[in-house]
């Protein structure tokens, strides 16, 4: 088959990474990301590996060449490693990651890396047992801290661990987090809270700023920068003493919307070109109504031209930012 060009949004930003969720459901509830009571896909609303696989195929001869499998929770999903190794025998993917919450990945991160999956993102919000247990409402924490090491003892080219900083709730921790990662020789990468939360309790109060973030940690820590890759989310930074990085998110304060090059798929088919914006294009109609290759091609063409211009057009502008949606229906 031939090769498409590239999918150019009307800013001119080039899509080079796809967000790819393979179910909504989740074995945690974290109340930053989960409503009390999460409404499930049908199990046949949800893309099958065979389904995502063309999906990936089409985006992959657009020039997507990073993908990151997300939910919910991805090895909630049976048999995901047969996903990765269809996604890997595709060789223009050149990066295939995953995020996960860790509870399964002691088991599955041998079997995950032998299918091929290059890095391993853990989202990890405190490293207190007591406090990790209240939010997630499970107990769980000596688990994840398990699946990490597993994940770094596999051999992965990378393994990060993500945390949403929410003031009043895990703020405290954030030297404790970079100390993760001096000691560790982990990345650590802190995120600003953002819209997302399912119960809605989201507000700029409580954010806590990437400049904050940095400022406490540069209190214990002498950091350098890191050239910033185009396209990234985090502004990086390496310790001076030690093989440790962090990585912070702004989101909120400092968006990063100019080269955004991030499409995400949700588990039944939606297209959404913009987490910020609420407008979502159903591929799976097309794929399940018959469509040809050509119509698929032209589908992603016209709606990728419809991106939004980000959340950074929206704050220059003094919108007040609302919830858009519960972030486990689209993945991180």
């Amino acid at each position: 088959m031939e090769e498409y060009g590239k999918l150019v949004d009307s800013f001119g930003r080039v899509a080079r990474k796809l967000r790819l969720s393979v179910i909504d459901k989740c074995n945690f509830r974290c109340n930053f990301c989960m409503p009390e009571t999460p409404e499930w896909l049908p199990n046949e609303k949800v893309l099958t590996f065979e389904e995502i696989g063309r999906i990936v195929d089409m985006l992959s001869r657009f020039g997507v060449d990073r993908v990151r499998i997300t939910g919910g929770e991805p090895l909630v999903r049976k048999g995901v490693e047969q996903l990765v190794s269809k996604l890997r025998s595709n060789s223009r993917v050149k990066r295939l990651g995953l995020t996960t919450n860790g509870y399964f990945l002691k088991e599955k991160a041998d079997a995950l890396y032998n299918a091929g999956l290059d890095s391993v993102t853990v989202s990890l919000h405190s490293l207190r047992a007591d406090r990790f247990a209240f939010v997630t409402q499970r107990n769980a924490h000596s688990r994840v801290i398990e699946g990490i090491r597993a994940a770094k003892d596999a051999g992965f080219q990378s393994v990060k661990i993500n945390s949403v900083i929410v003031r009043g709730y895990n703020d405290d921790e954030i030297v404790d987090f970079a100390s993760l990662a001096a000691e560790g020789g982990f990345n650590v990468r802190f995120i600003e809270f953002m819209p997302f939360d399912g119960q809605r309790h989201w507000g700029m109060e409580k954010v806590v700023p990437g400049a904050e973030i940095l400022s406490r940690i540069s209190s214990k820590y002498r950091l350098v920068p890191l050239e910033r890759e185009p396209g990234s989310t985090a502004t990086n930074y390496k310790f001076e003493d030690s093989t440790g990085e962090i990585g912070i998110i702004t989101s909120i304060t400092r968006p990063f919307c100019s080269d955004c090059d991030r499409l995400r798929l949700t588990a039944d088919g939606k297209l959404v070109p913009c987490l910020f914006d609420t407008h979502e294009y159903d591929l799976s109609g097309l794929l399940r109504g018959g469509a040809t290759d050509p119509e698929i091609h032209e589908f992603l063409r016209s709606k990728v031209k419809l991106k939004s211009a980000g959340v950074e057009s929206l704050i220059n502008n003094s919108y007040d930012l609302q919830h858009v949606r519960p972030m486990y229906r689209t993945g991180g």
